[in-house]
C-alpha cells in the first residue's frame, strides 16, 4: 500500500522555470535548446492531497531541457523521510512534447518515471511510470488546465492500474504579482490505496506571489478520505496549509 507506507494532486508548487539573463544569453548562443531550473523548499510535500514527507519540510530541485520543436526532458526531485522502501529521495525523470494547437490553447503529452534511489525493501519494486496528458487554455489573466494521468499495471503498483483526473484554475490579479489558484482531482486505482475503496477526491485553494526569480506560495489542501482512527495515518491526508518558497535559475 504505497500511500500508507510512504506517509502520493494537491498542487505541488515549486520554483517557476524562468531563465536568468545569463541563461538567456546561453540559449541564444546554443540555438534551438533552452535550459531552465529551480529549487523550492516546501513545508509539506503533498502529492494529490496526501503527505509524502510525513508533514515535514522537503527540498525540491528541478531541471528541464527544452527544444524549440516542443520536445522536452527533465528531472524533478524531493527529499523524503528515510525509509527502507523509499530511501531519502524521490527522483522523477520526465519527457514529452508540448505545443500550441490554437491561440491560447496548448497540449502537453509526456511520461514520468518515479524512482527512489537508495531504497532497500527486500527487493520489492517501488519505481513506476505514468503517462500524463494536459490541455490548457489561457484567456487574459485566467488560465485553466485539465490533466489526465494514467499508470498501467506494474509490479510496484500491486499489478493494478491507476487513473488521476484534475482540473486546475489560475487567475492573475491585474497590476500585481499575485496569482490565485484552485484545483480539484480524482484518484482511482492502485495509487489511491489511502482510501478504503481505492478512490478519493482532493482539492486545493491557494495564492502565489512572484518577485523576480523568487515565488512564494500558500495553499489550503484537503481530501475526502475517511478517517481510519489511526492518527499516524489520518494526519497524512488531514486538511493543511502548505507554504512553499521557490527560486528559478
Amino acid at each position: 500500500m504505497k500511500f500508507l507506507t510512504k506517509a502520493c494532486f494537491g498542487m505541488l508548487l515549486a520554483a517557476s522555470a524562468m531563465s536568468t539573463p545569463a541563461f538567456a544569453q546561453e540559449e541564444e548562443a546554443s540555438g534551438p535548446f533552452s535550459l531552465n531550473g529551480g529549487i523550492a523548499v516546501t513545508s509539506d510535500y503533498r502529492f494529490r492531497g496526501v503527505s509524502l514527507s510525513n508533514e515535514k519540510v522537503a527540498v525540491q530541485p528541478t531541471l528541464t531541457v527544452s527544444h524549440e520543436s516542443g520536445f522536452y526532458a527533465g528531472v524533478w526531485g524531493s527529499s523524503l523521510p528515510d525509509s527502507p522502501a523509499y530511501g531519502k529521495f524521490e527522483l522523477d525523470v520526465y519527457g514529452g512534447f508540448a505545443t500550441e494547437i490554437a491561440s491560447g490553447t496548448k497540449v502537453d503529452l509526456g511520461v514520468t518515471y518515479y524512482t527512489y534511489p537508495g531504497s532497500d525493501d527486500g527487493g520489492a519494486p517501488t519505481d513506476y511510470f505514468e503517462g500524463i496528458g494536459k490541455i490548457s487554455h489561457t484567456l487574459g489573466p485566467v488560465g485553466a488546465t485539465a490533466t489526465v494521468a494514467y499508470a498501467p499495471k506494474q509490479n510496484s503498483l500491486g499489478d493494478d492500474d491507476n487513473i488521476y483526473l484534475n482540473l486546475g484554475l489560475a487567475a492573475g490579479i491585474p497590476d500585481t504579482p499575485v496569482t490565485l489558484t484552485a484545483s480539484a482531482g480524482y484518484s482511482d486505482g492502485s495509487l489511491a490505496l489511502v482510501s478504503a475503496d481505492s478512490n478519493y477526491i482532493d482539492w486545493a485553494l491557494g495564492a502565489s506571489f512572484a518577485a523576480g526569480p523568487l515565488t512564494f506560495s500558500v495553499q489550503y489542501i484537503d481530501t475526502d478520505v475517511k478517517k481510519t482512527g489511526i492518527k499516524a495515518v489520518d494526519t497524512l491526508y488531514d486538511p493543511t496549509v502548505v507554504f512553499t518558497l521557490g527560486a528559478s535559475f
